[in-house]
């Protein structure tokens, strides 16, 4: 407990650092040639099409460069980000979180289950997600954007969240309301987020 809120502590004071200082150069050669790394796995233009891997392209610079700093102060792990994320400098998170915000973000694909995505409609009322993630659910500043992301890497995350794998930002919200979640709301959530276009 005590070392979780250690690490927390730190991760603010980081990412109030972050936040103190202008995001520049996101369009200079540099910038782009980093963000060709993540295009490896994120996709072309940040928008993914390998499964689990979530999309980068139109989610708020906030919340990018916040998930950076996670990962790189190992309070959010991944096998595959965390050589990355060792040498990018604290420019570099900025940038990328101002690179790929300007992206154009992922569309929804036809929704092949109406139903489902009705249900989805309801969960999302009832557990409040557009108190954080806004109306559209395009996130905001450090909250993630929903609408257009990868269904199964949805589904993914709020288990994360669920089995507390994963924390949000420094009140862990996301861990709250997925731990109540059923099985069923999870994949009904998801798909509609997944759909909305």
């Amino acid at each position: 407990m005590c070392r979780q809120f250690i690490s927390h502590a730190i991760t603010t004071v980081a990412l109030v650092a972050l936040g103190a200082l202008p995001a520049g150069g996101a369009d200079n050669v540099a910038i782009k040639e980093k963000a060709a790394v993540c295009s490896g796995c994120h996709g072309e233009n940040g928008i993914s099409q390998t499964e689990n891997i979530p999309s980068l392209a139109g989610q708020p610079d906030q919340f990018i460069q916040w998930q950076l700093v996670f990962f790189r102060a190992g309070s959010r792990k991944n096998e595959q980000m965390q050589p990355i994320v060792e040498e990018i400098t604290n420019e570099d998170i900025r940038n990328l979180g101002a690179y790929f915000s300007q992206l154009a973000p992922p569309k929804g694909a036809e929704d092949d289950d109406p139903d489902l995505s009705k249900k989805g409609a309801q969960v999302a009322a009832g557990r409040r997600c557009a108190s954080c993630h806004t109306d559209s659910f395009a996130g905001t500043k450090g909250v993630a954007r929903l609408s257009g992301q990868r269904e199964e890497y949805l589904v993914k995350a709020l288990y994360d969240y669920k089995a507390g794998q994963r924390v949000g930002g420094g009140v862990a919200a996301m861990a709250d309301v997925a731990y109540h979640m059923s099985d069923e709301e999870i994949t009904a959530v998801s798909h509609y987020l997944a759909h909305l276009k």
